[in-house]
């Protein structure tokens, strides 16, 4: 490999680094605000993302785990701890 050929690599390196650090974290709340906006479908996917500064495949990958999450919720494969209440004096589920 010349020596030109790995000061190349070693700058698109350097590039992939800084925009992988400086890429915008986005919350929770965010993702979910973004995702509902998208299912009302009052914009196109396209102009949400265009406003939102994000590319349309970060839609998708968010509003699939979306989804996911809900479905595994609704189907009951989300484990929480019993509250009290639920449970008899010898810890036993009442239910």
């Amino acid at each position: 490999m010349t020596e030109k050929s790995q000061q190349n690599r070693s700058v698109e390196k350097t590039v992939r680094d800084i925009r992988r650090a400086t890429r915008r974290q986005y919350p929770a709340e965010e993702k979910i605000r973004i995702v509902l906006e998208g299912l009302r479908g009052e914009d196109s996917i396209a102009e949400l993302c265009r406003r939102e500064g994000i590319n349309t495949n970060i839609y998708y990958r968010w509003s699939k785990e979306f989804l996911e999450a809900g479905k595994k919720h609704l189907a009951g494969d989300t484990a929480r701890e019993a509250t009290s209440d639920e449970l008899s004096p010898e810890g036993r589920n009442v239910h």
